[in-house]
């Protein structure tokens, strides 16, 4: 406990599922948590839960693809907490298709939400984050590696992403910021309800998952997401953790 005491976050996509998982996870270890979404109504809650378990929290209404919500979100914790130590990009919206039929509007929502908008939070938290170093977390996706068919925009998106990270990580080194990134695959309120929409498709992940069961993300994400941002992980940067039971092995 207290692995984050005196360290203040901020959570992308924090009203629900992994977001909120991470939330309670860095508030239960002592840090001060900034939590955004689009749902004025569902951050507000979101943050609400998290003040019940006396932690400082705030939700904040914003939209990840507009840089402007984005400075106003950082802008918000440094007013509210005074600093910011821990960024999670963890926000994300996207739309199936098969790769012909992807429309500029999906190319829009998904790099917005997803690739831009991790980009514009890094580069408004670095001026804070470079004053006494700290760490970004963002999220990629086993479908990006694998190749999934009909998650063409999305794969592209999220390894984009990692891109963007290993180049961060060489990049903000020297000032003692560490940027990597979490594979994740736990039943999100979206993923229950995607893979209930499709049980074909949720038996064939299943089957590959070495472990046999689908990930949590209170106990099998937040934990890794908390050793990342607390001194126990000061040592690692540029990595990709799959969190996945065993679906990717590298």
């Amino acid at each position: 406990m207290n692995r984050l005491d005196g360290k203040v976050a901020v959570v992308t996509g924090g009203s629900q599922g992994i977001g909120l998982a991470l939330a309670k996870a860095f508030a239960r270890e002592g840090a001060a948590v900034v939590l955004s979404s689009r749902r004025a109504e569902a951050i507000e809650a979101a943050a609400r839960q998290v003040s019940a378990t006396g932690a400082r929290a705030i939700g904040v209404e914003a939209d990840v693809a507009k840089r402007e919500d984005a400075r106003r979100t950082i802008a918000t914790a440094i007013e509210r907490f005074g600093r910011i130590d821990i960024l999670v990009n963890n926000a994300q919206a996207t739309r199936q298709a098969k790769i012909e039929d992807i429309t500029d509007d999906s190319i829009a929502l998904t790099f917005g939400s997803g690739l831009f908008g991790t980009l514009f939070h890094m580069q408004e938290a670095f001026p804070h984050l470079r004053e006494r170093g700290g760490s970004v977390i963002n999220f990629g996706t086993r479908q990006g590696i694998y190749g999934e068919p009909g998650d063409g925009i999305y794969g592209a998106n999220k390894e984009a992403i990692r891109g963007l990270s290993r180049s961060a990580a060489r990049e903000w080194g020297r000032f003692g910021i560490r940027v990597n990134v979490i594979n994740p695959a736990a039943l999100s309120p979206s993923a229950e309800k995607a893979l209930a929409a499709d049980p074909a498709r949720a038996q064939k992940y299943l089957d590959e998952i070495s472990l046999g069961r689908f990930g949590r993300p209170d106990e099998d994400i937040a934990p890794i997401a908390v050793f990342l941002a607390s001194d126990e992980g000061q040592y690692v940067t540029g990595q990709t953790i799959n969190a996945d039971g065993g679906q990717i092995m590298l």
